[in-house]
């Protein structure tokens, strides 16, 4: 059985509580981020809109042009200080996602950065599905009234540990993307995402866990912290699952961070007691991962 993880990795995952002021939600994360890789962590997760509040009001006014890359310090403050704090923490670290404008197209999309211990970006991710939905008498949102959506799957080679895929919220709740990474090899997913009171009850955990069980990987959702005096209020509860869909670590409603410790041996103790890789019926059903897959944004 092939190794995905070459060595143990300690993953933090950083429940921020932002606000209004874009400069503090960056000296804020700033600072928890340096604490999480004082922790040892080497893999360091910030929440989907981690330098502004969520919602289609604001993302407009928060939005930073990233291209062309690198994109100037004015037009991309955020930029700049996640590709200064990963070379300060010295760890790999996915800036959740910030709101983006794209001036060629003049459409705004939610985007996760990544970038390695130099400081350097490795991975951009577009959030694939937007939010829309609408359930009676509890929430309705609909991201598309500002939003575009990516138009690929992200997975990312970190040399020193194997690869792992990026994806954003609502991304999740397709399970094709998270089947694509697992047979392309990764051994994590990592999700930010802000699920509100109404579907953080209902699936939070639950999309998590069958992530992680159906592809027997480890898989971590990273929240804001809940302001129940926000326009919209975030679930909480940032997460890691292993592979066998047990919780390793669970935050609860406030700012926090939580850490994991990743090793090979239990996906590979995980896939050899229950053996899914090698009992799939391609020959009765179709595998996704050798279908048309798109990988670069077009």
């Amino acid at each position: 059985m092939a190794t995905l993880l070459k060595r143990p990795l300690k993953l933090a995952l950083v429940q921020l509580a932002t606000g209004s002021d874009k400069s503090a939600n960056l000296s804020r994360a700033r600072s928890r981020v340096l604490e999480a890789a004082q922790q040892g962590a080497s893999l360091i997760v910030l929440p989907e809109c981690f330098n502004s509040p969520y919602g289609c009001q604001y993302f407009p006014r928060y939005a930073e042009t990233l291209l062309p890359s690198p994109p100037s310090k004015g037009k991309a403050p955020s930029f700049h200080a996640l590709s200064d704090l990963a070379k300060e923490a010295n760890a790999y670290l996915l800036g959740g996602s910030i709101p983006e404008y794209e001036t060629t197209s003049d459409k705004y999309f939610n985007t996760s950065l990544m970038f390695n211990p130099k400081g350097e970006l490795i991975a951009t991710h577009r959030k694939v599905h937007l939010f829309d939905i609408d359930i009676p008498g509890k929430i309705t949102f609909k991201e598309s009234e500002i939003l575009s959506p990516g138009n690929k799957l992200t997975l990312v080679d970190l040399p020193e540990y194997g690869r792992i895929a990026l994806a954003i919220c609502y991304d999740i709740r397709f399970p094709e993307l998270a089947m694509i990474a697992a047979r392309k090899q990764c051994f994590l997913l990592l999700y930010p995402g802000a699920f509100n009171l109404t579907t953080g009850a209902l699936h939070w955990s639950l999309q998590a866990r069958a992530r992680a069980m159906d592809n027997q990987v480890y898989v971590g959702l990273c929240s804001p912290a809940r302001d129940m005096e926000a326009s919209y209020n975030a679930w909480g509860h940032s997460m890691v699952v292993d592979p066998n869909a047990a919780v390793m670590t669970e935050a609860g409603e406030n700012e926090e961070i939580v850490y994991a410790d990743l090793v090979d041996g239990k996906i590979q103790e995980t896939r050899k007691g229950i053996p899914l890789q090698g009992q799939r019926r391609f020959d009765v059903y179709p595998d996704v991962s050798n279908g048309k897959i798109t990988f670069e944004e077009g």
